[in-house]
C-alpha cells in the first residue's frame, strides 16, 4: 500500500529500504531530525513495522523493477538497506529493469551461491546503476555507531577479555568466508558461531547447550559482533539491541562486545539500563585484522 506524498518534492529525497526489525525505524526518525523527508521503500512479507506517519510503498523482494520506478517517481537520489531480510528471493522473484535484463543470470547465480556480503554487494551496484547513490546506516545516524569502551556501567573482568579475543578471533574467521558476523566464547573456548539463523537464535543455541551440559555452567562467556574483513560497511553493519541483551542474558553470558566504529546500537538508553539490571557489560571493542 502507497501513501500518497501529495505533490512531488522539488527536493531530492532519500529511500529507506526497509526489512524487519527497528534499524529502519531508527532510520526514518533520524532523517527526519536532519530535515529529511525519507520515502520507505517496504519489502513485502519482510518489514514488521507501521509505516503509516512516513511516505511509502510496498515493493517483493527482488522487484528491482518496482524499485526503480519508485527511485524515478519519487525523486530519490540516495538510498539506505537497512533491516533483516529472512529469505532470499527465487529466480522467479526477480523483476529487472530492460537494462539490466542482460544481469540476470549473473544475479541468479548470485543469490544461489553467493554469502549475504557478496548478495548486498550485488544489490549495492544494481541500485547505483539507477543514479541512486547507496549510503550507510551509520551515515543517517552517526549517533547508532558503537563507541570504544563500556556502553553502560559495567566492564570486562581479565576472564571476559580472554573469551572477546577467542570470539573476535573466531568471528573475524567466519566473516572472511561471508557466514556471519558472531560468536560465543566460554571458558576461552568457541562454542557458537553464527549463521542464517542470525544472532538471536544462535544465543536460543547456547541457552540449550548450558541445559544439555554441553557448555560450562560455571564459566560465563562473551557474545562478540564484528564486521566482516571485506564488508561493504553501506550495508548490514552488525547490530545488537535490546532482544541481543535478553537472550545474552538468557544464555548466561558475562556481556556484549561489539565493534567500535562498524556496528549500530539501537535504542541505546533502554540497552544500556536493560544490560545494567540484567548484570552484563556492554563494550566497544577495536578487534585486529590481521
Amino acid at each position: 500500500m502507497r501513501m500518497a506524498s501529495g505533490r512531488p518534492d522539488s527536493k531530492k529525497r532519500l529511500a529507506i529500504i526497509a526489512g524487519g526489525g527497528r534499524l529502519p525505524v531508527h532510520l526514518a526518525e533520524a532523517a527526519r531530525l536532519h530535515g529529511e523527508n525519507p520515502y520507505i521503500l517496504a519489502l513485502t512479507n519482510e518489514t514488521d513495522q507501521d509505516w503509516s506517519l512516513f511516505d511509502h510503498m510496498s515493493v517483493g523482494v527482488g522487484d528491482y523493477a518496482a524499485l526503480s520506478r519508485a527511485f524515478a517517481l519519487e525523486g530519490i537520489d540516495r538510498a539506505v538497506l537497512s533491516g533483516a531480510v529472512q529469505r532470499r528471493p527465487e529466480w522467479r522473484d526477480i523483476h529487472p529493469t530492460f537494462r539490466t535484463l542482460v544481469q540476470v543470470p549473473a544475479i541468479v547465480r548470485t543469490l544461489l551461491k553467493g554469502g549475504d556480503d557478496a548478495v548486498l554487494k550485488m544489490v549495492i551496484r544494481l541500485i547505483e546503476a539507477n543514479g541512486v547513490r547507496v549510503v550507510g546506516a551509520h551515515e543517517i545516524a552517526p549517533e547508532l555507531l558503537a563507541t570504544e569502551g563500556a556502553i553502560g556501567k559495567l566492564s570486562p573482568d581479565a576472564d571476559d577479555l580472554r573469551d572477546i579475543a577467542a570470539a573476535s578471533a573466531a568471528a573475524i574467521a567466519l566473516g572472511s568466508l561471508d557466514v556471519g558476523q558472531g560468536a560465543v566464547a566460554v571458558g576461552g573456548r568457541v562454542v557458537a558461531l553464527e549463521g542464517a539463523e542470525g544472532t538471536d537464535q544462535m544465543l536460543e543455541r547456547v541457552v540449550a547447550l548450558r541445559k544439555e551440559g554441553r557448555v560450562s555452567q560455571r564459566r560465563k562467556g562473551v557474545l562478540v559482533k564484528l564486521c566482516k574483513p571485506r564488508q561493504d560497511t553501506r550495508a548490514d553493519l552488525p547490530s545488537i539491541g535490546v532482544d541481543t541483551v535478553h537472550w545474552a542474558a538468557a544464555a548466561g553470558l558475562a556481556g556484549i562486545a561489539t565493534e567500535a566504529g562498524r556496528s549500530l546500537v539501537l535504542d541505546r538508553a533502554r540497552l544500556i539500563e536493560e544490560a545494567d539490571r540484567a548484570g552484563l557489560f556492554v563494550s566497544g571493542i577495536l578487534p585486529r585484522k590481521e
